[in-house]
């Protein structure tokens, strides 16, 4: 697994690169392959923008969020990357099942 954070525009500070990494991390658990995140981290004035990507071996997720606190940015963005992951393995299971109950041709009438 590996993190990477980015802070734009604003002090890094290590709760919240710790508070990031943590919620990342979490996300393996729903991949069957290792995790590349990127975190990037901005504030302009009073809003705070948490974009993340995630690459685990082909599929690749991404998602941004903005609020008025970086901990909320931080928390929707990442509920945004798991539904992305939960609506893609339900699609793949969907298409699984939908392959094993497949009908056989029929034959042509002539």
């Amino acid at each position: 697994m590996n993190i990477a954070i980015t802070f734009r525009q604003m002090d890094a500070t290590d709760a919240v690169k710790g508070y990031a990494t943590d919620k990342v991390a979490k996300l393996q658990r729903f991949l069957r392959q290792p995790l590349k995140g990127q975190v990037t981290l901005s504030c302009q004035k009073t809003v705070h923008v948490a974009e993340v990507d995630v690459h685990a071996g082909g599929e690749h997720y991404h998602a941004h969020e903005t609020s008025e606190d970086m901990y909320a940015s931080i928390d929707k963005v990442i509920d945004k990357v798991e539904a992305q992951i939960r609506a893609a393995r339900a699609k793949k299971k969907g298409q699984d099942r939908a392959s094993d109950h497949l009908l056989p041709d029929m034959p042509d009438e002539d």
